[in-house]
């Protein structure tokens, strides 16, 4: 038997449906709830003999009178409805997938096009939840039969066109336990390139400029271009270095990530083409222990015009990621990296999860998923976790403090 429940949801419902079940010799063999907008849906299917489930059938209808709410029950024969239909058995040992949709307004459109692809690709979607309701609506699906990875190019393509946000990652046992994400600072952990503002300290900005321009135009690799901008900034006093701290605006939602992210156990690393002078503070502010930046060099309380060891560039970033994960423990299907520009496509393209966030074309055009929004939490909806789930962390660890303060 599949018995369904609809109507309107109150406390008890759940406890009056299997209490009734309860008079009968049947067995509960799956259970699915929903609530939407005070809206109760629940839905059970139950194995018992025949005369069982008849006399059920006719106690349900009476229970749901007495609820005032709508029953929907179908009786089949023994074998009519077999096991080979089950989650596991209909996939047939292919992975699960899990496609996560968002956008600042989703349509129906939007939605009805994410299902065309999996459809086409044969899967079966087993569940659509939401993820979260604002900044931005976030949906997700979850289901099997098809392979996560012949999803990504037609859906990448949807993205394209409707200006929604969109993930696919694989699901299971294997994608469970802790993660390593590494993220790009300038333009994504922080809103400002911290070149500029130190060049704008040392009066360079049009210079500095130019030699961007040129790099962006493929005149010259990060390495060359960055050594041509720090040597601009020789003279500049270390206290400069405070100055621009100071000014350096945080992205919405940055704080948000790192702390749920380090609530859950998390490995983050922050990996810059700027300056550890400059991010150093940031990443203890976020509560970051792992760092990989550049470094300036001071002599007599100035800056020499000059960087220290190695730089971090694009192919540095790639080497942060795949050392941190060796180190830790964590399998690259586990690990997540953030960026938004040409110097995060290595990285991008090495993670498990590689999100373009506000990304310039050429990040975009390689990373499994892209954030279009700037909101930088909105990354945490990408990976499964809810709205409500963060909030209800952020609630319970407000109170504990509170608690902890009365003491």
């Amino acid at each position: 038997m599949l018995a369904t429940l609809s109507g309107r949801d109150r406390p008890g419902v759940t406890r009056d449906l299997f209490a009734t079940c309860s008079e009968f010799p049947v067995l509960v063999r799956d259970i699915d709830q929903i609530v939407m907008r005070d809206r109760l849906i629940i839905a059970t299917s139950i194995d018992g003999d025949p005369n069982s489930l008849r006399a059920l059938h006719a106690a349900l209808l009476a229970l749901a009178r007495d609820l005032e709410m709508e029953a929907t029950i179908a009786i089949e024969p023994a074998g009519a409805h077999s096991e080979s239909s089950t989650h596991t058995e209909r996939h047939s040992g292919r992975p699960l997938f899990r496609v996560t949709l968002m956008a600042p307004d989703l349509t129906p459109g939007a939605v009805a096009d994410v299902a065309t692809v999996i459809a086409a690709g044969g899967g079966n979607i087993d569940r659509i939840r939401r993820v979260a309701h604002y900044p931005v609506t976030a949906i997700s699906f979850e289901g099997g039969g098809v392979d996560p990875d012949e999803l990504r190019r037609p859906l990448a393509s949807i993205s394209a066109q409707s200006s929604v946000d969109l993930a696919v990652q694989e699901t299971g046992l294997e994608s469970r336990g802790q993660y390593l994400v590494v993220m790009d600072v300038d333009s994504t952990v922080i809103q400002d390139e911290v070149i500029d503002l130190l060049a704008a300290e040392a009066g360079q900005q049009e210079a500095v400029a130019a030699v961007t321009e040129r790099a962006m135009a493929g005149e010259l690799d990060f390495s060359e271009s960055l050594h041509e901008r720090v040597a601009l900034l020789e003279g500049l006093p270390e206290s400069s270095l405070a100055v621009v701290r100071d000014r350096v605006r945080l992205t919405p939602g940055a704080r948000t990530l790192c702390r749920t992210l380090n609530r859950l156990g998390y490995r983050i690393a922050l990996v810059s083409g700027g300056f550890s002078q400059v991010v150093a503070p940031i990443a203890a502010q976020l509560g970051v222990a792992e760092l990989r930046a550049n470094t300036l060099e001071i002599s007599d309380g100035r800056l020499t015009g000059r960087v220290v060891g190695d730089v971090v560039d694009r192919p540095g970033k790639r080497k942060a990621l795949e050392e941190l994960a060796v180190r830790f423990g964590i399998p690259r299907r586990r690990t997540i990296a953030i960026g938004d520009g040409a110097n995060d496509i290595d990285m991008l393209e090495a993670a498990g999860l590689g999100i373009a966030f506000n990304a310039k074309p050429a990040a975009r055009a390689v990373a499994d998923a892209s954030v279009s929004v700037p909101f930088l939490d909105t990354v945490l909806y990408l990976m499964g976790i809810t709205r409500d789930e963060v909030e209800f962390a952020d609630a319970r660890d407000a109170a504990g403090a509170e608690s902890t303060d009365l003491l």
